[in-house]
């Protein structure tokens, strides 16, 4: 089977290639570059020792896509590509929803022109909104509280109408929490362009003094501490959560949505000492207000995953942290 990823070069996304690849899939990648790098071309076939077909280009042309549609002869896509940064988002909305929601729109073109069925959507926990009871569930109501979380929302919608329009489709979304940590080579850990703006990778930053100290964002949320509670989940048991969502739609029709977090919370500071301990390390903080778009709690009810995809995760905290810390490491 050959699969379409796009967005691939990117950190989830370069992570999910290699299990695929792993997994003996054959493997195309399309990205833009705009928050990623070509380099990771060459870790990724340096921890596969496997060639993949890389094409830089924009979703959004939808001459080019064509084209390496027709050229690759694509069974499957799996959809990373697109920005992602929340404080961005807000302050950028048009950005945000002239390239997410577009270059979707493009690539389910592209692909009923094609015939291709079947799509695999990274979608993201931010579809939840402010969470009205916890563990979330796939039943939990949807609202947004940023840009970014939006264009998932409205992409999930288009989805289930390209679906009411088409039963032959075969689309799994999938609602993802936290991602931190890299591959075990320590070659693909989250490496944002300019300031992160995820928690880990910055963490990560102070730790290696590129940055000075870490802002932690309120310490007056309802929670163990004051600080935000997020569901973190390990870079590989995410990108494995995508080799079984490919195999689940050889079996199954229809259009399934799944959350991929380990149904645990842990707040910003608790992370931070878990960092110190781990890495022995020291990571200087001091609390600001709070951002705009962010919420207090949020974790995953992971039954659905386990029962359908049969999908549990294997790594904890430590290993995430420790695996984030080594990339950096490994990557000055």
């Amino acid at each position: 089977m050959k699969i379409l990823v796009t967005g691939g070069m990117g950190y989830i996304g370069s992570n999910t290639v290699v299990e695929l690849l792993k997994n003996n899939y054959e493997v195309v990648i399309i990205d833009n570059l705009v928050n990623s790098n070509i380099e990771v071309l060459e870790k990724i076939k340096t921890i596969t020792k496997k060639e993949v077909k890389f094409y830089e280009e924009d979703l959004r042309n939808k001459e080019k896509l064509t084209k390496i549609f027709q050229r690759e002869k694509i069974d499957s896509v799996i959809h990373f590509a697109g920005l992602k940064a929340v404080g961005e988002s807000v302050a950028k909305p048009l950005l945000y929803y002239d390239n997410n929601l577009i270059s979707t729109l493009v690539l389910l073109e592209v692909m009923k022109e094609e015939n291709v069925k079947n799509i695999v959507f990274s979608s993201s926990a931010t579809v939840y909104g402010d969470p009205k009871y916890l563990p979330i569930d796939e039943k939990h109501p949807l609202s947004t509280t940023n840009p970014y979380g939006t264009t998932k929302f409205f992409i999930e919608q288009i989805l289930e109408d390209v679906y009411k329009a088409d039963n032959d489709m075969n689309i799994v979304i999938l609602r993802y929490f936290n991602p931190v940590g890299s591959d075990k080579n320590h070659l693909l850990g989250e490496n944002p362009n300019g300031i992160p703006n995820n928690l880990v990778p910055y963490i990560v930053k102070v730790a290696t003094k590129k940055l000075e100290s870490l802002n932690v964002f309120g310490n007056d949320y309802d929670t163990v501490d004051g600080s935000g509670v997020r569901d973190y989940i390990h870079v590989i048991d995410l990108a494995i959560g995508h080799v079984k969502a490919i195999e689940y739609m050889k079996n199954n029709k229809g259009i399934l949505k799944v959350n991929l977090g380990t149904g645990k919370g842990n707040s910003v500071l608790e992370l931070i000492k878990k960092f110190e301990k781990v890495n022995k390390v020291k990571i200087p903080y001091k609390i600001v207000e709070r951002r705009k778009g962010d919420i207090a709690t949020c974790y995953a009810d992971t039954k659905k995953a386990k029962e359908l995809l049969d999908f549990t995760t294997t790594y904890n905290i430590e290993d995430m942290l420790q695996d984030a810390y080594l990339a950096e490491l490994n990557n000055k």
